[in-house]
């Protein structure tokens, strides 16, 4: 191996020496000259060292969880090199001080290598620093695509990137921007949702917050997007199973999320865990290289997903041996293999380029954009961030901006009568399975991966009886859960408090949970809470149904028994407190739903549908069965208000334009009731006919605002021709002439696109 190692070497020495000039003369951009530099000195060894990542649990003690054993640091560090490490030491969320105690150990023997080149330590910071003790944990991302407010998510995330650097992290596996085609899919939470143009400015709000303008500044974070690409729309609906995704479909629908993401800077990408069309997207030179690093011009590096090499050949079995489901991942693009346990990746790499097999060339391009990320990490200089430096962890300002986030998200769907919001004078019974604990509140990648110990992390947090509680006195609240997830406890005693109480709030939901452990069978809500549900609503209380879910779990067996709907989806830690406060009016809700909240299990139409998935609303139809075939429970993009509001002149700045005109769209909005709201004023085009099947209406632009009552506020948008665009059977953007209809509110009129001549 030396013999090889060294001819390697000699051969790189050899061909830097003859492109030495070349470079003096073409490199100008500083920090390439820095990579240039490095790398001019690194042997194969340390190159595929860099391309490996390892999790730190690997590298603990055995029998001591949380203790970095120190000859296996050294293998990692001087025999293997690694350059990249991840995830959280036992037993889990380490506080800030204990973070930079691990990254100081790691540093302390990089510092002891040649090149002294730093490792990149990458963390699933998904809805706050949610691997770090003390963390502000925001909503999850469809809570956050609720607000329908990108610079309330920018603002958010620029905290989680704050408190990722106090934990001495300066890379995080985020944002999550995957579009789920099927509700049952046990990541749909971590997305923000079905719409690809509502998804697409959420994730460029969250590489903003992460990254700033300058990820050097020891404020800021690398983003990894993920999980490029078509890992939300299983075929099965359950995670890491097959999808069926035609090209001319990603590119319209899922490719333009992950395109501005890449445009605003996104230095990481992560690869889907799945199959598309019978390709592994980790074996997919076209998917990697062809489209995201040659069309979409990416310049960071891609990364896989956890032992998404290894399960080429294990699970996927297009590759006969691990050598073999090397080769194909890094010839297909693969800067960085999260191995993550063991260092067969970089033994069989170097194999394979020792060979031949794989040229120096993908291996220095691989290698280029991993250190380029280092350098701009500034990483080189500040390799760990010291807690002492960030007084402003934890505080109760970045608290008050998580209350915010979640009070935003919280989306009333039903309000019959104006029953919400109640009067705190009356009594209520707090009954569910999701009422008493803060698991319910944050879900999975909640201090563990699947988020069981948010009531240990977050004691000092408020769950929603212990909130209930303290707006109204203990005195007023009753409480019995009635059942759990997944069994009966005790409903007689729900039901016999429940004639004591004026209002009853059934809190139901999900239990805690992500990826696979999250698979279901049945998209409808759990049977035991569908027979608590059926036995309170037999008493004519008045019932005011709290959801917390990850994805819209079927309720329709007894919503009409319910007098008030709110969802929560999973709202983070202060969750409990702002619904408490939409509950009983001190928050006007403003919250819309980001998917279609499908009625029934065989009826699961996006809100974008086709016609021919819903006749009824293109043709006139006598049969019933047509008229049902679209009829969510509720719309993408409804959520109602205690307050109302009227759209009024909805006009254009020209009906007629060409292709290069842009169209100013204008709409007056009041707010026609009596208090104070936050309305989000949506945008739809529909293409009337097209050459590809038109969609019944398509998001294209959305704005929140803010109304005094009484208030009149003009909304103006602008409407360029490629948002006409669709992409055709050759797979090209088009935009065909003819008729386009836009709706803002209930308001529609026409544009036309002139034909060319």
């Amino acid at each position: 191996m030396r013999t090889v190692t060294f001819l390697i070497m000699i051969y790189g020495i050899a061909l830097f020496s003859s492109c030495a000039f070349k470079e003096k003369e073409e490199i100008s951009d500083p920090i390439d000259k820095k990579v240039a530099e490095l790398m001019s000195k690194m042997t194969l060894e340390e190159k595929i060292g860099q391309m490996t990542q390892i999790t730190i649990t690997a590298l603990e003690k055995s029998g001591s969880p949380g203790v970095l054993d120190k000859e296996k640091l050294r293998e990692a560090i001087h025999k293997y090199k690694i350059g990249s490490i991840l995830n959280v030491p036992n037993p889990g969320a380490p506080t800030p001080q204990r973070w930079y105690e691990v990254l100081s150990e790691i540093l302390e023997e990089t510092n002891k290598t040649d090149n002294k080149i730093p490792v990149i330590y990458g963390i699933d910071a998904i809805h706050g620093a949610s691997y770090t003790a003390g963390a502000i944990l925001f909503p999850q991302q469809i809570g956050m695509a609720a607000t329908w407010d990108p610079e309330l998510v920018e603002k958010c995330t620029a905290v989680s990137a704050y408190e990722t650097r106090a934990s001495s992290i300066p890379w995080v596996f985020s944002p999550d921007l995957d579009l789920p085609r099927n509700p049952a899919w046990s990541r749909l939470w971590e997305s923000f949702g079905e719409d690809s143009y509502l998804s697409s400015e959420m994730g460029v709000a969250m590489v903003k917050g992460f990254q700033g303008d300058d990820i050097g500044d020891a404020n800021k974070v690398a983003a990894c997007i993920k999980h490029y690409i078509g890992y939300g729309s299983p075929t099965t609906g359950k995670d890491r199973t097959p999808s069926i995704i035609p090209e001319r479909v990603l590119r319209q629908y899922d490719l333009p999320i992950y395109e501005k993401s890449v445009e605003a800077g996104a230095k990481s990408v992560m690869i889907s865990s799945g199959e598309i069309n019978g390709t592994p997207v980790h074996a997919s030179k076209r998917i990697i290289t062809d489209i995201l690093k040659g069309e979409l011009n990416f310049k960071g590096f891609v990364v896989t997903d956890w032992k998404d090499i290894i399960y080429l050949h294990t699970r996927h079995k297009v590759a006969a041996t691990m050598r073999e489901a090397v080769k194909k991942s890094v010839m297909a693009g693969i800067d960085m293999s999260m191995v993550p346990e063991d260092y067969t990746f970089y033994e069989e790499l170097f194999s394979l380029v020792s060979d031949g097999e794989i040229p120096m060339s993908r291996i220095d391009d691989a290698v280029r954009r991993i250190l380029r990320v280092k350098y701009e990490l500034d990483l080189f200089r500040t390799p760990v961030t010291n807690p002492e430096d960030y007084p402003d962890f934890g505080t109760a300002s970045s608290s008050a901006l998580a209350y915010i986030a979640a009070s935003e998200s919280i989306t009333l769907l039903k309000n019959k009568e104006n029953v919400l919001p109640l009067s705190k004078e009356k009594k209520v019974l707090v009954t569910g399975p999701t009422a008493n604990s803060m698991k319910h509140l944050n879900g999975g990648w909640s201090y563990t991966w699947q988020g069981e110990k948010s009531d240990q992390y977050a004691k000092d947090n408020l769950n929603i009886k212990q909130a209930f509680e303290k707006k109204l006195g203990q005195e007023n609240v009753l409480y019995a859960p009635g059942v759990s997830i997944f069994e009966e406890i005790d409903i007689a005693k729900s039901v016999a408090l429940a004639k004591q109480a004026d209002y009853i709030v059934l809190c139901l939901g999900e239990h805690n949970y992500t990826e696979t452990p999250g698979d279901i069978d049945d998209l409808v809500i759990t049977e035991p809470q569908v027979k608590l549900a059926e036995a309170l609503s037999k008493l004519n209380k008045p019932i005011i149904l709290v959801l917390n879910e990850g994805r819209p779990r079927i309720i329709s067996q007894f919503e009409k028994d319910m007098d008030g709907v709110l969802q929560c989806y999973l709202p983070g830690n202060e969750g409990a407190k702002a619904l408490v406060d939409v509950v009983y009016g001190d928050v006007n809700p403003s919250g819309k739903l980001p998917y279609n909240y499908p009625r029934y299990t065989s009826a699961l139409q996006k809100y974008n549908r086709k016609y021919t998935e819903s006749l009824g609303d293109s043709e006139q139809n006598d049969d019933a069965d047509y008229q049902r075939s679209y009829n969510p429970q509720w719309e993408f993009g409804f959520g109602l208000s205690y307050t109302t509001f009227e759209y009024k002149n909805l006009s254009f700045d020209k009906v007629f334009f060409k292709k290069g005109d842009a169209v100013k769209v204008s709409v007056d909005v009041q707010n026609t009731g009596e208090r104070k709201g936050k309305e989000v004023v949506q945008l739809y085009l529909t293409d009337l006919y097209a050459s590809i099947t038109p969609e019944v209406k398509s998001l294209k632009r959305f704005s929140k605002i803010e109304l005094q009552p009484g208030e009149v506020k003009t909304v103006s948008f602008t409407i360029n021709v490629d948002d006409l665009k669709f992409v055709d059977e050759n797979n090209q953007w088009v935009a065909e002439s003819g008729e386009f209809e836009i709706s803002v509110g209930n308001l529609v009129k026409k544009i036309v696109l002139e034909k060319e001549i």
